[in-house]
């Protein structure tokens, strides 16, 4: 129909739209991380989005150095190495998880992402304040779709508790996002009953089907990042301190010497890089075997982007393998992994990480803290339906405020209805034809009533057959009789 008068002789072109608005599908995996960040002075907490680890070492800086203390045993001629008083281990989990959590997140394919750096505090509880902070801060932003806090597993029971439960609640307030947790590590290395209480009871009960728990912790390959300023030596013979200087400004006797009765001093190992090459050097090799021991949701985290991205939303992010891992930090059997991923008393499903002969590391599990409920067991069905509904919540905005009569109900389901249809095509959807997998129902005495027309409200239906993971494998073998 023409939208002007015309009074002009001559010819006039009107464009008609004909196809109907289309869905432009979300982005399913923008991770946020919550965590201290190193080079903070202020109090205040900042959200920032970055594409790779050198964009967040420009804006975050770099790992705090570990602060390492070494010591020369005289009688075995050797270095002995430990972190605040305590032998190290061969994996040992830095003070600053951030740097490292992101850096294994972009090892393992990961992609853009939001950072919510917070200020550093030295008690539990107020690092817990921090967190829940920033996570109420994250409220604003829109984009991302992966809650991780690594550093809530460095926190008390209580605390690990507070946050993971308002993570959850987040996710469940928001309907855009699902959070990726991390168990606490097990005391002992039986997973008793005790043990699968202290993984399962600080998780709540509640929104359980919008997160999903990893456990064991891993060895990685990544080293500590160190200063050599910071890293004390002692007991090293040959070092001395700086000499004294006397009233007129000359050096004073038997300063600057390490006396035959005198214990040697504790030097800076940056000050044996010119003085004793071969003690520095060994003392630097025995620094690189020292790698991290990480939670491992970063890691799932990158496993989701690039599944999301290479396969799909509703793939399962389960029997991968993954990078810049060494092994998990416990080796679970069949047997313990039954009780972790299935619990008929609270449904608690807790996903494992094992390593396998000739594999590597595979993340073997891929169930929703909700692992009794049949809608909601799998985390690629609960985060297929939270893809579907962002994307069509969006594309369906035009039609706020329009009339509500045939024409824009036949928009509207034209445009799901095409989009469900891309997403069955894709392997999204269960069935052999289209109408299997999904429906669409809109239309007065359909899904409104007269009454639903004059209060404003346009209802549209929409049921999704959604495809599930085969998680169990069952061959059956019998004897065949000779005929």
């Amino acid at each position: 129909m023409p939208t002007s008068t015309y009074a002009t002789p001559g010819v006039y072109v009107e464009e008609i739209s004909s196809l109907p608005p289309s869905i432009a599908e979300v982005a399913t995996a923008i991770p946020a991380f919550i965590g201290t960040t190193s080079n903070r002075t202020d109090k205040d907490i900042i959200i920032s989005e970055v594409n790779s680890l050198r964009e967040y070492e420009s804006k975050f800086g770099v790992a705090a150095p570990t602060s390492w203390q070494v010591t020369y045993d005289k009688p075995s001629a050797s270095f002995s190495i430990s972190l605040k008083g305590k032998a190290a281990d061969r994996f040992s989990q830095p003070e600053s998880l951030l740097w490292y959590a992101v850096d294994l997140y972009f090892r393992n394919g990961g992609g853009r992402c939001y950072i919510a750096s917070v200020p550093s505090a030295t008690t539990s509880p107020d690092r817990a304040t921090q967190l829940l902070n920033a996570l109420e801060e994250l409220e604003r932003f829109d984009e991302p779709t992966l809650i991780l806090i690594p550093e809530a597993t460095t926190l008390e029971p209580s605390d690990y508790a507070g946050v993971s439960t308002a993570a959850l609640a987040h996710a469940n307030k928001l309907k855009d996002r699902f959070v990726l947790l991390d168990a606490r590590q097990s005391p002992s290395n039986s997973l008793g009953a005790s043990d699968l209480q202290a993984i399962r009871n600080p998780l709540g009960n509640n929104n359980l089907d919008r997160g999903a728990v990893y456990f064991p912790f891993l060895y990685t390959s990544l080293v500590h990042h160190i200063d050599e300023s910071m890293i004390t030596v002692e007991g090293l013979p040959g070092t001395a301190e700086a000499p004294a200087s006397t009233d007129d400004g000359s050096p004073s006797a038997g300063k600057g010497k390490t006396t035959a009765h005198a214990a040697p001093p504790t030097v800076s190992l940056q000050s044996l890089s010119s003085t004793q090459t071969s003690a520095y050097n060994t003392i630097k090799k025995l620094l690189s075997e020292q790698k991290v021991l990480l939670p491992p949701s970063p890691a799932i985290a990158g496993v989701i982007t690039s599944i999301d991205r290479e396969r799909g939303v509703w793939k399962a992010p389960a029997n991968v393998s993954l990078q810049a891992v060494i092994a998990p930090s416990l080796q679970v059997t069949d047997s313990q992994q039954a009780l972790l991923n299935i619990d008929s008393a609270t449904g608690k499903s807790i996903n494992v990480i094992r390593s396998f002969a000739g594999k590597g590391t595979l993340v073997w599990g891929a169930r929703t803290l909700a692992g009794n409920d049949n809608e909601w067991r799998y985390i690629s069905v609960r985060r297929l339906f939270i893809t579907i509904e962002e994307s069509v919540k969006k594309s369906t905005l035009f039609a706020v405020f329009e009339a509500n009569d045939t024409s824009t109900w036949l928009k509207v389901k034209g445009m799901i209805d095409s989009y469900l249809y891309s997403l069955w095509e894709r392997g999204a959807l269960r069935g052999t034809k289209a109408e299997e997998a999904y429906f669409v129902n809109v239309g007065l005495n359909k899904t409104m009533t007269p009454d639903d027309i004059l209060n404003g409200r346009l209802i549209v239906e929409i049921g999704i057959a959604a495809v599930r993971p085969a998680e169990f494998i069952i061959l059956r073998f019998s004897h065949k009789m000779a005929q």
